[in-house]
């Protein structure tokens, strides 16, 4: 895969007028290479790594994208990141500068693993992730997780997929 290119994604495939149907294909046991790839950075407040203020975070920067014209046409990416039982880091990828908000270039290789299952599987989700990595002979320095519909879309569409990526 090209330099900070994604796979692509129907986004215009959405019965729900809120998360388009993830296809996995595409997104598992793949490379993605990062350089400089531009990041809103946004944190959410958590309980046992349960985010607390997930959705009116979600809103906020989404409103403030959208009115930039700051997303990709062709896929949606935010990888979220809990450095500790007590924060989210969530990291929206973007075409450019969003004023007001913070900005991060991420940089790197990474490795992505598709899962599907309820959220509360993101524990086991995390080991698998790891023992992966270490399989294809690299250490994993930072996984994140992209949930990659809400929690209402994936009951309409009847699958819960989550893409763990990890930094190696």
């Amino acid at each position: 895969m090209e330099i900070n290119q994604l796979p692509k994604m129907n986004m215009d495939d959405s019965k729900t007028k809120c998360c388009p149907k993830f296809n996995p294909e595409g997104w598992d046991n793949k490379e993605l290479i990062f350089q400089d790839k531009l990041f809103v950075k946004a944190k959410t407040i958590s309980f046992f790594h349960f985010p607390l203020n997930m959705g009116p975070m979600y809103k906020k920067i989404c409103a403030k994208v959208e009115k930039e014209k700051g997303f990709s046409k062709e896929y949606y990416l935010v990888l979220s990141y809990d450095p500790s039982p007590w924060r989210g880091e969530h990291y929206f990828a973007v075409e450019k500068d969003i004023p007001g908000e913070k900005m991060v270039k991420l940089s790197g290789t990474y490795l992505t693993k598709v899962f599907e299952g309820p959220y509360k599987d993101a524990g086991k989700w995390m080991k698998q992730m790891k023992d992966y990595v270490e399989f294809k002979g690299n250490e994993a320095k930072k996984i994140y997780f992209f949930y990659t519909t809400c929690p209402k879309c994936a009951k309409h569409y009847g699958k819960n997929y989550t893409v763990a990526i990890a930094q190696i």
